[in-house]
């Protein structure tokens, strides 16, 4: 029986080495074409006057960066200097943080997945930005909040541990009016408004910048609702 069984078994292993020494022989099978030969994409354009965020990063856009955009509030109108849509992870690090790479680093291991941003400046005063920021899961906003609510008291930012933000739970957002004016030589004291609020994934920021040193709380209030609406 276990000659039997053994010529059984090398008569499946001879078989199997015949079938690849005929296929090593033939000629091989070409692939069937692409259905689709060319992929459609944005070209790379020149930097001119109509020249945007978007077109520079035309290529690292996604559906859900659109989505998330539309969620923010609508930029006033007879405004200056306006921007609203979706930007790059390194453009926003570039904007709000002193160590960009450090900071894209922290928000890549964070699960950072799309930001959307407003601006607007209004009498050449108010200096206003709303930032959307979706992470992959709750865990990744609840971070990037902790880091913010970490280092506003410092002096360098606002210098109090801010308040309670109308109509958000008090683990869920906060406000800060900054306890002094930034001062530099030859420049308008500035003085900054901050709004924080998270919800699932996304957290939302609001700030108002002044050059004269005044903030309009009641109106940094009612924008930050505008923008809890809309989410």
């Amino acid at each position: 029986m276990l000659l039997i069984a053994g010529a059984a078994a090398l008569g499946v292993l001879a078989g199997t080495v015949t079938g690849y020494a005929v296929q090593y022989q033939r000629e091989p099978t070409p692939l069937p074409p692409l259905a689709q030969q060319k992929m459609d994409g944005p070209k790379p354009a020149a930097v001119n006057d109509t020249t945007s965020r978007r077109s520079i990063n035309a290529n690292r856009w996604h559906k859900a960066d659109e989505d998330l955009s539309k969620k923010l509030v609508e930029v006033p109108g007879g405004v200056q200097d306006s921007f609203s849509g979706p930007v790059s992870v390194d453009v926003f690090a570039a904007q709000w943080y002193r160590e960009p790479a450090e900071a894209v680093g922290d928000a890549i291991r964070s699960g950072i997945k799309n930001v959307a941003t407003a601006t607007w400046a209004e009498n050449d005063r108010n200096f206003i930005e709303i930032n959307l920021l979706q992470f992959r899961d709750r865990s990744g906003a609840e971070d990037f909040q902790a880091g913010i609510e970490g280092y506003m008291p410092e002096k360098d930012y606002a210098g109090n541990t801010g308040k309670e933000l109308p109509g958000v739970p008090a683990d869920f957002g906060r406000l800060w009016i900054d306890s002094k004016a930034h001062r530099q030589p030859g420049y308008e004291p500035v003085r900054q408004g901050h709004a924080l609020v998270r919800r699932g994934d996304t957290v939302m920021t609001v700030q108002w910048t002044n050059n004269r040193g005044d903030v309009d709380e009641k109106a940094l209030v009612e924008l930050a609702k505008r923008q809890m609406e809309r989410l």
